[in-house]
């Protein structure tokens, strides 16, 4: 549910561009972000860092494709996201040593340091790509090739590697399993 609640924004921005057009889905995804966020607050719940700075960016680049009637503001909205999620696991690693990927899976999974280390630089390099893949699309293919990729083509890409790092996860799992 969690999954679904976090893609209604790109959901959202997909139907109404098949239904209107740009400008209108990059309206609709500003206001769906802003209702999710909305929706958390009235529920008592806490809002995510990466919701807010998914919010700024959504808001900042979003805005400047309605403000200047631009869809390149748009197109570079995801690049940018996954380029600052990229730099902030580099970062935080780099400079201050924290494992970030660690940090927010060692309650549900013990794996070795250098495991948590892989685990971290394979996210930064998959958001390296993915910022990258989405540029190649948006300025090689047409809006709607575009947007087709923003949902389902970067959608499969993240499932496939969840997968993969689930599949790199799991021997550590069944080591735990074995060793008791």
């Amino acid at each position: 549910m969690k999954f679904l609640f976090d893609l209604f924004p790109v959901i959202v921005f997909f139907a109404a561009f098949k239904l209107f057009d740009i400008y209108v889905a990059t309206a609709v995804a500003i206001a769906a972000t802003f209702l999710q966020i909305g929706w958390l607050k009235w529920k008592k719940r806490k809002v995510d860092t990466m919701m807010w700075v998914s919010f700024a960016i959504i808001v900042v680049f979003g805005g400047a494709t309605l403000a200047l009637h631009d869809e390149t503001f748009i197109k570079w909205k995801p690049t940018v996201l996954y380029w600052l999620f990229g730099t902030v696991l580099a970062g935080s690693e780099l400079i201050f040593g924290r494992n970030l990927i660690r940090a927010m899976l060692k309650e549900q999974v013990q794996v070795p340091e250098t495991a948590w280390a892989r685990l971290n630089w394979s996210w930064v390099g998959f958001f390296a790509l993915m910022g990258g893949a989405n540029l190649y699309v948006a300025f090689n293919f047409s809006t709607d090739t575009w947007v087709n990729f923003k949902l389902f083509g970067g959608m499969g890409l993240m499932l496939v590697f969840v997968v993969l790092q689930a599949l790199f996860l799991v021997r550590y799992v069944e080591d735990k399993k074995e060793s008791r």
